[in-house]
């Protein structure tokens, strides 16, 4: 059986897409699962473990039908028997109906009535469970698994490295990914956290617990950020993962994680790292699975920044 899933979004949204796909292959080990999924996004399955091949396509350009097209064209190439459309979109609905896939799957809503199975459109549960729904009409209804990651070796090895270089290894560390040079939408500004309130947080840390260290991560577009922390705080060491395996496995090894609303805080998830996630316009609730070690802290106006760091204190001492 030859799949294909069409997943719009980050690579956040590709991790909580991880237990589907999990599931899929479990359930038919012997199925080609292949994902078509933004630019952006591709970097992703380098921790998955069930998918065969990744295909490229920016839904969210100004696509011409030739694009369109292209894309109906290199999925009717591969003869799929299954195309399961994760977003509600007549147009996605439309271009699957043209591929010829014997067995279309997606919500109900807009795009339906091109599919041939429509399954129902829960959007207030956790969202693996949700796109974990699209596998009722494979005869797929177990309880959805829990996000996992195959993190290859050579990112170990790194990670292992790194600790060593960052002189955390025999100690532990607490991990901070705060970072926002990638955010550039409104209501992405308003998962940012304000450099002075982290280093309030990082200053009492340290003041409680002199011998555990602070690492911050470093990302794309981050170096403002990270410079500022290093001012206020010139005591924390810095990590710069070049993709996503060596970010997952140095999320591994910290003893705790303090993440804003991010594709990290998913990878922190799945390696099942003790987490505090600071969450301002998304609800936790569909973002975390309740268990003790995922702990949200929501802002009382949409706004991450609007958290006080005493209360990120006390989830930290407290939680």
């Amino acid at each position: 059986m030859r799949v294909v899933a069409l997943v719009p979004g980050g690579i956040g949204d590709q991790i909580l897409f991880f237990p589907t796909l999990d599931d899929l292959k479990r359930h038919y080990p012997n199925a080609q699962i292949d994902v078509v999924v933004e630019p952006g996004s591709k970097a992703a399955y380098r921790v998955s473990k069930s998918v065969h091949e990744v295909l490229a396509f920016d839904f969210n350009d100004r696509n011409s039908l030739a694009d369109w097209g292209n894309l109906v064209g290199n999925i009717r190439d591969r003869e799929y028997d299954v195309a399961i459309a994760v977003k509600q979109n007549w147009l996605v609905g439309l271009l699957l109906w043209l591929t010829g896939i014997t067995t279309r799957i997606g919500y109900q809503g807009k795009g339906a009535g091109f599919l041939t199975h429509a399954v129902p459109f829960k959007p207030s549960q956790y969202a693996a469970a949700l796109y974990h729904d699209l596998l009722q009409p494979l005869t797929i209804k177990t309880p959805v698994p829990e996000l996992a990651v195959n993190v290859p070796k050579t990112d170990i090895d790194w990670a292992e490295k790194e600790q060593k270089r960052l002189g955390v290894n025999e100690t532990g560390y607490i991990l901070i990914n705060g970072g926002s040079g990638q955010l550039s939408q409104a209501k992405e500004l308003d998962k940012i956290y304000p450099v002075e309130k982290w280093h309030q947080i990082i200053q009492n840390f340290q003041d409680k617990q002199p011998d555990l260290p602070v690492v911050v991560i470093k990302g794309f577009g981050d170096e403002q950020f990270v410079r500022s922390l290093l001012e206020s705080s010139p005591d924390i060491k810095v990590t710069a993962p070049s993709d996503i395996g060596k970010l997952t496995a140095i999320i591994a090894g910290a003893n705790l994680m303090l993440s804003t609303d991010s594709a990290a805080l998913q990878l922190s998830v799945a390696v099942q790292t003790y987490t505090i996630a600071l969450f301002g316009p998304t609800d936790s609730g569909k973002l975390l699975p309740k268990y003790d070690k995922f702990l949200a802290i929501e802002s009382p106006t949409g706004k991450t920044a609007d958290i006080s760091p005493n209360a990120v204190l006390e989830k930290i001492w407290g939680g």
